[in-house]
């Protein structure tokens, strides 16, 4: 299997790396919510750090930085870039 094509959760990236979102799973709300903060399909995602135990992940998008709960993370799927 190809890894560029591969879909995983953002909250399964390692720290430092980046995935171009491939789509946002859940409702409407959900997926508003993340498109208001510029995470939605096409756009690059680069997981910054994972807080400890089940804390925030830190995520920057378009220039911005992030936090989001992990239960969030895990609804969306992006494809890991080189």
């Amino acid at each position: 299997m190809n890894l560029c094509f591969e879909e995983l959760p953002l909250a399964s990236l390692p720290p430092g790396k980046a995935g171009q979102v491939a789509r946002v799973q859940g409702g409407r709300g959900v997926a508003l919510r993340l498109a208001r903060l510029g995470i939605r399909p096409g756009a690059v995602v680069r997981l910054v750090n994972s807080g400890p135990f089940a804390g925030p992940l830190l995520v920057e998008v378009e220039g911005l930085r992030v936090a989001l709960g992990r239960g969030v993370a895990r609804r969306i799927f992006v494809r890991p870039l080189p």
